[in-house]
C-alpha cells in the first residue's frame, strides 16, 4: 500500500493513563544496534540519520515512543538520541520507558534489580532523556515469579512525583493482578503477533481490554524470530493477503495486530526511513473478516518441549 501519504492518526487512539496516543507508536531499540538478548543487527545508523528519523516519526504523527536506558551500544544510546532529536518535548509526546533489566556499560546483562535500586534506574532514564519526570515506566519482569515489592516501589516515585503512570512487560494475568491491587497500571508491554499469541490463551489480551488497558505487543513484525526480519518466515497465506492490498507482509502483520482491539498499540521499531514510512501507513490498511480468517490459518502453535 502507498506510504507517505498516511499519518500515524488513521490507526486511531487510545489512552495511557491521562495521555491520549495515536495506536501507531516508534520503538527505539533498532537504533542502537543491539537486541534485547544482546545481540547486534548490525551496525547503529548514523547518528544524523538516527535523529531524523525520530523526527520524521513525529512529524508523521507518532506521539508515542517506547524506549529503555539498557537500549545502548558502544556508539549509541537511544534514550541520548530521542534526547537530541525531541527535546524540548512536545506536550502531546509520551515516552515510555522500562526498568527492572539491567546493563553494564560493557554491554552485559545485570541480575534483575532489586526493588530498591528500581529509583537508580528512572534517575537514569530521567538524566538521560533531560526530563524531570517520566511520562510512563514500565516495570519490564525479568525472572522474578511476584512483581509486588518491585512495583510497589515504583508505585513510590509514582506518588513523589518521579513517574506519571506505570504499566508492566513481559507478564501473566495474574501478575496483571497483582499489580492493579497496588497502583493502576495503563499498559501492558508483552511478545505478541501473527505467529505467538500466548496472550490470547492466557487470557491476557482480554482482560486489559476488559480493564482499558494499553495491550502493546514487542516483536509484532518479527515473529518468532525476535529481533530478527522475519522476511523468510511469512506463510503463503500472509503473503496472498498482503498481494490483496498492494502491502507488505509486514504491514499486514502489523494491521492484524491492530485489529486485535482497540486496545491493541504497536510500537514497530525501524533504522530505515522506508519502513518506517510503510509502518506508519499500515495503521490505514484495514482488513476483512474473510482476510482475519485466512491469517488465522497462517497461526501455529508453538511445540511443547
Amino acid at each position: 500500500m502507498e506510504s507517505g501519504t498516511v499519518t500515524a492518526a488513521a490507526a486511531g487512539t487510545w489512552k495511557l493513563g491521562d495521555q491520549v496516543v495515536n495506536r501507531l507508536g516508534f520503538g527505539t531499540m533498532r537504533l542502537t544496534g543491539n537486541g534485547m538478548d544482546g545481540n547486534s543487527d548490525g551496525a547503529p545508523i548514523d547518528r544524523d540519520l538516527a535523529v531524523g528519523l525520530l523526527r520524521s516519526a513525529v512529524d508523521q504523527g507518532v506521539n508515542h515512543i517506547d524506549t529503555a536506558a539498557f537500549y545502548f551500544s558502544p556508539l549509541r544510546s537511544a534514550n541520548e538520541l530521542i534526547n537530541r532529536a525531541l527535546a524540548p518535548y512536545r506536550d502531546d509526546l509520551v515516552i515510555v520507558t522500562k526498568v527492572g533489566p539491567g546493563r553494564d556499560p560493557s554491554g552485559e546483562w545485570l541480575p534483575m534489580a532489586r526493588p530498591d535500586q528500581l529509583r537508580g534506574q528512572v534517575e537514569e532514564n530521567l538524566r538521560q532523556l533531560g526530563r524531570d519526570h517520566l511520562d510512563v515506566v514500565n516495570l519490564r519482569r525479568n525472572g522474578i515469579t511476584s512483581v509486588a515489592e518491585h512495583f510497589g516501589a515504583l508505585a513510590e516515585l509514582r506518588q513523589a512525583g518521579l513517574v506519571r503512570h506505570l504499566g508492566l512487560s513481559s507478564v501473566t494475568p495474574e501478575q496483571l493482578a497483582e499489580a492493579q491491587a497496588i497502583a493502576p497500571v495503563v499498559c501492558v508491554q508483552n511478545w505478541y503477533g501473527l505467529d505467538q499469541r500466548r496472550a490470547d490463551t492466557s487470557g491476557l489480551l482480554d482482560a486489559c481490554g476488559r480493564q482499558g488497558i494499553a495491550f502493546v505487543p514487542f516483536f509484532a513484525i518479527s515473529g518468532r524470530r525476535r529481533e530478527a526480519a522475519a522476511d523468510d518466515t511469512h506463510d503463503e497465506r500472509l503473503r496472498a493477503v498482503a498481494r490483496a492490498h498492494g502491502a507488505t507482509p509486514a504491514q499486514v502483520r502489523l494491521a492484524w495486530t491492530l485489529h486485535r482491539g482497540p486496545h491493541v498499540l504497536a510500537i514497530p521499531g525501524t533504522s530505515d526511513p522506508a519502513h518506517l514510512a510503510e509502518n506508519i501507513a499500515a495503521g490505514a490498511l484495514r482488513l476483512s473478516q474473510a482476510d482475519l480468517d485466512t491469517l488465522d490459518g497462517t497461526h501455529r502453535p508453538p511445540r511443547c518441549a
